[in-house]
């Protein structure tokens, strides 16, 4: 068992793979590195899991070709739904500030997209934020406040979550309340997230691991999207910065960090 790391990319997953007779099972990040490679006898299978990016390693969905398949955890099509949780938990939302890594990922493209969409729904100002590292995180959370910024929405990026215990202990400081893309966040101390309920997702990739490890071709295999979501709240955050959080939004959640 081992773990690496191949390109800058915002599509983390888990793989095995199979090279000169040998398995491999590994935790990295596909690259450009990891594009499907168009000789049906090269001997390598990946079966790995990723943030949707909207640049797919793969022919389709249903049948990936190659020697690839995995599962997407389908961020940018959850963007909508984590701005109509902020709305529903900051009514007077006006102003949302969305922190992007620079250089920008192959999937932040299409997130960007999803969060325009829907601050346009509900009438709501989209403050993109740039930082190209941990040191440029305060001065981000600066430019926030002096643009009037209300509520705060990170991009499904690893940079970002790598950085994420930074991240919560400055939107606490500055009294911002932010929504996160998974229950990592939270549990550092975070607001709240939206995103693919992570222990289904792990149940699904050891399945897709099984069926290789017996011998089914990655090729036969769909890539899958999410079925189970999760909301996870942290009312400890909430009474920090100040913020009541709606009775029918923690109704909603499948998690309470009290």
């Amino acid at each position: 068992m081992g773990g690496g790391q191949s390109g800058p990319t915002s599509c983390p997953g888990r793989g095995i793979g199979s090279t000169k007779g040998r398995r491999h099972c590994g935790l990295g990040y596909a690259g450009d590195s990891g594009r499907q490679k168009r000789d049906d006898d090269d001997p390598d299978r990946h079966v790995g899991s990723g943030r949707s990016s909207g640049v797919w390693f793969v022919a389709s969905l249903a049948r990936p070709g190659g020697n690839i398949t995995g599962l997407s955890l389908q961020s940018p099509e959850l963007a909508g739904k984590r701005l109509e949780l902020l709305k529903e938990t900051v009514p007077k939302l006006s102003r949302l500030a969305v922190l992007v890594w620079i250089p920008d990922g192959p999937g932040n493209a299409a997130e960007k997209n999803e969060i325009e969409s829907a601050a346009r729904a509900f009438r709501v100002q989209v403050q993109p934020v740039e930082v190209r590292g941990p040191n440029d995180l305060e001065s981000a959370f600066s430019a926030m406040n002096r643009a009037g910024a209300n509520a705060l929405m990170g991009l499904t990026d690893t940079r970002f979550a790598a950085n994420r215990q930074r991240v919560v202990e400055l939107s606490a400081k500055n009294r911002l309340p932010a929504i996160y893309p998974e229950g990592l966040f939270v549990e550092a101390g975070g607001l709240m997230s939206y995103g693919t309920n992570r222990a289904e997702w792990r149940r699904r990739l050891a399945v897709f691991v099984d069926k290789i490890l017996k011998g089914t071709k990655p090729a036969d295999l769909p890539v899958e999207r999410p079925m189970k979501f999760e909301l996870v709240i942290n009312l400890r955050t909430a009474k920090q910065i100040g913020l009541t959080v709606p009775q029918w939004t923690l109704m909603k959640a499948d998690r309470v960090i009290k």
